[in-house]
């Protein structure tokens, strides 16, 4: 599948980050079962626990919507330069809260698309980046 669309908006949520204490944005797009793109960037805050990643921004918007089927996720992000602009050089894999989060709600198949600025992808599945989750399904 071309995931291309997808890419695209991850990569333009991370410029929504709010990021004054890591400097590193991060955007996430989620796609669900109808076709629908939800959005997600990360969102600090100063107490740090408080702080929530693009990914589950993204799926917290379509879950409180009542979406709960979803087919993929892009995610792309980087530190910012010295204008504040993120660089996205490298891959962002989703952190492991957020694996467990997308075990919640995804089958094992789920496809989580890394991209970075240069073009390149890498795709894997939820099993791959989560392997024996727990879960209670």
């Amino acid at each position: 599948m071309n995931y291309d669309d997808l890419i695209k908006t991850a990569k333009e949520m991370t410029k929504m980050s709010y990021v004054p204490y890591s400097h590193f944005h991060v955007g996430a797009a989620l796609l669900d079962k109808n076709g629908k793109i939800w959005t997600g960037c990360n969102i600090e805050n100063a107490t740090f626990g408080a702080t929530n990643c693009a990914e589950r921004t993204a799926i917290f918007k379509a879950v409180s919507e009542g979406i709960k089927d979803f087919e993929a996720i892009a995610v792309a992000g980087g530190p910012e330069d010295s204008n504040g602009r993120p660089v996205l050089d490298d891959f962002c894999p989703p952190c492991g809260i957020c694996r467990q989060v997308l075990a919640e709600f995804c089958d094992r198949d789920f496809k989580v698309i890394l991209a970075n600025g240069k073009g390149e992808q890498k795709v894997f599945t939820l099993a791959e980046l989560l392997p024996e989750s727990f879960s209670l399904n």
